[in-house]
């Protein structure tokens, strides 16, 4: 298994991955009782967060913005903006029966637990298994990894956006989505594979 170039990443077909119809947006009580009954029970889990980005020197980053499950057919967005989307995802995401799937998940797991005091449990960092699968040196991120794995090109247009912005955008919305979504997808596929 090779790392792909850039190149041969942008002749690839577009991941396509889940439309707006499969992913719900989190923002009270309700919504969060229906995301924890839907998730609960799942073994494994799609998981990546959101950042507003930084482009100062110096500049500290405000924590996750948005926090993003997904199974195989459907995401679930919890914006941190609201204390009960937190609060349910807090609780899939300490839950250690279910594994939390993704990509440079150090980095999510030390923001969460800094800015939001969530303590990940049960995870696996794609970039790790895959750099080691592929012989690399370095990490191999979430577009990289789609294209050795599943052989489509993951768009990553949305991923400077302003996301302590609310309400999400339409192209943010599937974005954020289909990344959790893409990393449940690549460790099927790798499952696969091996």
């Amino acid at each position: 298994m090779e790392r792909p170039t850039k190149e041969q990443i942008s002749q690839l077909p577009l991941y396509i991955g889940l439309g707006l119809s499969d992913i719900h947006i989190i923002e009270n009580e309700v919504e969060a009782e229906q995301a924890l009954k839907a998730l609960e029970n799942e073994t494994r889990l799609g998981f990546d967060t959101e950042s507003k980005p930084i482009f100062r020197k110096g500049q500290v980053s405000p924590g996750p913005s948005l926090i993003q499950l997904a199974t195989e057919s459907q995401a679930f967005l919890f914006p941190v903006r609201f204390p009960s989307a937190v609060a349910a995802a807090k609780k899939i995401l300490t839950n250690p029966k279910i594994k939390k799937i993704g990509f440079g998940i150090k980095d999510d797991n030390k923001e969460l637990r800094n800015k939001l005091d969530i303590d990940i449990c049960n995870t696996q960092d794609l970039s790790v298994t895959l750099k080691q699968l592929a012989g690399e040196k370095n990490t191999i991120g979430a577009r990289a990894a789609v294209a050795m794995v599943l052989g489509k090109r993951l768009g990553k247009g949305a991923q400077r956006s302003n996301w302590g912005a609310y309400p999400l955008k339409e192209h943010q919305i599937l974005y954020a989505a289909n990344d959790a979504h893409s990393a449940i997808c690549v460790e099927r596929g790798l499952a696969c594979k091996l």
